[in-house]
């Protein structure tokens, strides 16, 4: 850093272009914060893990539970979702907006119908046209 000294007053001046590996270091921790963040974790675990065995046996409902409402919740959202989807799909076809993949199921639906009627002559039904 350049150190611009004026009458009263220190400023430093950070150079004009930082690379990124450089705001990291910067921004990086010493290693007495990271041994104190280190021993912090380390002391947590020390101390509730009493706390944790002794009161496990409510735990584990609980979380089961939160895990089967969010999943249903989730799986609800997306049924829902997907619901919407066909349904506008379904309407912009219907009223000729022509949507996305609309072209591929009037090739199919023709072809369909095309297959079904040459299996119709072949076994000698009559169709009516």
């Amino acid at each position: 850093m350049k150190e611009v000294i004026t009458r009263s007053k220190v400023y430093y001046q950070r150079p004009k272009s930082y690379t990124l590996l450089q705001k990291v270091k910067a921004l990086a921790p010493d290693s007495s914060q990271l041994l104190g963040f280190i021993l912090a974790p380390i002391l947590g675990f020390i101390f509730f893990m009493p706390l944790t065995l002794v009161s496990s046996p409510v735990w584990f409902p609980i979380g089961a539970l939160l895990f089967v409402s969010i999943a249903g919740f989730l799986s609800a959202c997306s049924f829902g979702a997907v619901a919407v989807a066909v349904l506008l799909w379904s309407y912009r076809y219907v009223n000729g907006m022509h949507p996305v993949g609309s072209d591929t199921v009037e090739q199919r639906g023709k072809r369909i119908i095309d297959e079904k009627y040459n299996d119709a002559k072949e076994y000698g039904v009559k169709m009516i046209a």
